[in-house]
């Protein structure tokens, strides 16, 4: 591993000692390379936050492996870069180590470089080796890192094409800025009188606001295009179109710096096509992607462009797992679409498409989940990777006695997101969203993940509890307690998902002393273990659902009482085929469609023989007697050529969810995204 990393990993050989003891207060440690290589190299990695957790794991697991000199060693890890809190028979016996970013880059400022993602770093590390040669100051290091990492020059953003051009790229391609960052760029764009006019503060750091931006200027284009605007000029002057983001109101889509970028968006939902009066001259152009048409002739169309764009995205088995992340939302738009229901039904070509596509995305997806799981849970919480960092991340995020509320759709794949996000458009605009994803645990089964999600920590420290659910509550107040806040400061609910449970919600918001809201809201789990239609049944149920307002009604009650809000879930779902029925008597400690749990390696590999393409999961994070056996493909353990949905398994559907913070909008002035 040639660059930076190498400076971390040639301090760790198997042989040279058995114990390491990091000071890491910089998450060096914890980057997705790093942590890769070390498990290559046979080192187990141990995180010492909780005193009591970290005895419990290292009597339980490490004790004898270290002093008996088994294995390649144990590295122990210390966030917050002080070794002195380490127990004195550990720093007896370990060799100590410090990783800084001062150590990396001792040229460049360390204030700015800790504020950037450690997935800068490769960009970063080469550009500082060929270009840095003195010392920089704040404002010169986050020029460095602009235009060497990001490509940001701003000098070259002189006119819109050039801002747009930026933009577009920036956003279509998710790329995290820090925050500070922005705002030198913003300040530099105006200095001179630049962009005086547009909501640079709104659209630069946020990529739904961006996205909201050209949606509102596309039907301005649209009639520029079609003349039917004869003085135009006069009706930008009298303010013809209402628009909410400042700045320009006509946008030349057609650019062909741009073109390629708004297809894209259009085909991938990020923008939606309106209705125009002209639609029948805009049919033969390449704009027609943007305009409202037959029904049937779009669903194909857009499913089409959907399976381009899947086919062309679709990660490698050695990516980084920000590129599934990223994907997964490009996937959910093609099941979404796929499982639209049409009279006609699915014509054949299409669906031989869909199920050869899903087929070589769940071979990509289990490889890599394989070579890359074991890591994801040491990855740091803040940008959250696994279900489990969402609490802390809230908790990072929040200042002082904020009030936020996390949301769990139980059982909500990303594509029925999707679904719920287009009713919102239609009936309750006034709130946004924006999308990020996170790994569920596997198996994704509710005792696994949606425990691991509110107790903030791997399912192995709740191990005796992994048969039921109901020791949320404990968990989720435990955490927050941990974080300082009061008892009576966290609430937690159990919601079904109708229109009597948010009363209890309402009455509880009136009284002033809640500051942090965890609740389950169990529709979207009922709908699934009740359907008969597969996901097309479910998307039908779910958007007659989303139609009814309770989510609406939800958000209102929140941001009203001044809740940050997030929405995620637990894992998500898939439809699947009937392999057989497995009978097996008492042989399971739990039964799912999609998995089963077995307690040793030998009853395991006894219904192994009878499914040989069954999966055989290690059980990472988990107890080692809890040994899953995962259905293979999108197959299930139930009667022969039955359909059914259902979850437990590692499908990009039930494995990625997705993680939204709800931004409300009030005298129409948007709340801004964090």
């Amino acid at each position: 591993m040639a660059g930076w990393r190498e400076q971390i990993l040639k301090e760790f050989q198997p042989g040279v000692a058995r114990l390491f003891l990091v000071a890491d207060r910089d998450g060096l440690i914890r980057e997705e390379g790093v942590l890769q290589e070390l498990r290559r190299r046979g080192f187990d990695l141990l995180y010492y936050e909780d005193p009591v957790a970290f005895r419990f794991l290292y009597e339980s697991r490490y004790r004898k492996q270290v002093e008996e000199g088994s294995g390649a060693g144990l590295v122990v890890v210390v966030p917050e870069g002080n070794l002195d809190c380490i127990p004195y028979d550990l720093w007896q016996r370990g060799r100590r180590l410090h990783f800084s970013l001062a150590d990396l880059f001792p040229r460049l400022d360390y204030g700015v470089l800790s504020e950037l993602d450690r997935s800068h770093f490769d960009s970063l590390y080469e550009a500082y080796q060929k270009y840095c040669s003195q010392d920089l100051g704040s404002n010169a290091t986050r020029d460095f890192i602009l235009r060497h990492v990001f490509g940001i020059a701003p000098e070259t953003i002189k006119e819109p094409i050039d801002l747009l051009l930026f933009l577009l790229r920036r956003h279509y391609e998710g790329k995290r800025v820090p925050r500070s960052f922005d705002e030198q760029l913003i300040h530099i764009l105006r200095r001179d009188g630049r962009f005086g006019n547009w909501a640079l503060e709104e659209i630069v750091p946020d990529d739904e606001a961006f996205f909201a931006f050209l949606q509102e200027r596309w039907p301005v284009f649209l009639d520029r295009y079609c003349e039917e605007k004869k003085d135009l000029v006069a009706a930008e002057e009298a303010g013809g179109y209402s628009l909410r983001y400042a700045g320009p109101q006509y946008i030349p889509f057609d650019h062909p710096s741009l073109w390629p970028y708004v297809d894209n968006l259009f085909s991938e939902g990020y923008l939606i096509p309106v209705a125009h009066s002209r639609a029948d001259r805009l049919r033969g152009t390449q704009f027609a992607v943007g305009i409202k048409k037959e029904e049937e002739e779009d669903w194909q169309l857009h499913f089409d462009r959907l399976a381009e764009l899947v086919e062309a995205f679709l990660p490698g088995e050695d990516a980084r797992y920000q590129e599934w992340l990223n994907f997964a939302r490009r996937w959910a738009e093609l099941v979404e679409v796929r499982f639209r229901e049409k009279a006609g039904g699915v014509p054949p070509k299409m669906e031989e498409k869909f199920r050869e596509l899903s087929r070589r995305v769940d071979t990509i997806f289990m490889n890599w989940l394989q070579r890359h799981y074991p890591t994801l849970h040491n990855l740091p919480a803040v940008p959250p990777v696994m279900v489990h960092h969402i609490p802390r991340f809230l908790a990072r995020n929040r200042k002082g006695k904020d009030r936020v509320a996390l949301l769990v759709l139980d059982g909500m794949a990303y594509d029925q997101w999707l679904v719920i996000k287009e009713v919102f458009s239609r009936l309750w605009p006034r709130f946004r969203f924006k999308e990020e994803a996170v790994f569920a645990w596997v198996p994704t089964l509710t005792p696994v993940s949606r425990q691991a999600l509110f107790a903030g920590k791997p399912p192995l420290f709740f191990s005796a509890h992994l048969t039921g659910s109901d020791k949320e509550p404990r968990w989720w107040k435990r955490f927050w307690a941990d974080e300082g806040c009061r008892e009576d400061e966290v609430a937690f609910f159990n919601l079904r998902g109708n229109g009597e449970d948010l009363k209890e919600v309402a009455a509880l918001l009136t009284d002033s002393r809640p500051v942090v809201l965890g609740a389950v809201v169990r529709i979207i789990d009922e709908i699934m273990h009740g359907v008969k239609l597969g996901t097309t049944g479910m998307h039908s149920q779910v958007r007659l659902w989303a139609q009814g307002g309770y989510l609406e009604r939800l958000f209102t009650l929140l941001s009203d009482a001044g809740f940050a809000i997030y929405v995620t879930s637990d894992h998500g779902n898939v439809e699947a085929v009937g392999k057989g029925v497995l009978t097996e008597g008492a042989l399971a400690d739990r039964r799912g469609h999609r998995v089963r749990i077995y307690p040793n390696e030998v009853l395991r590999q006894r219904v192994k023989e009878k499914f040989p393409d069954a999966v055989e999961w290690e059980p990472v994070g988990l107890p080692g007697d809890y040994l899953p056996l995962m259905a293979g493909g999108r197959s299930a353990f139930v009667a022969e050529g039955e359909r059914t949905v259902c979850h437990g398994g590692i499908t990009v559907e039930e494995v990625i969810v997705p993680l939204i913070r709800v931004i409300g909008e009030e005298g129409g002035v948007h709340e801004k995204a964090e």
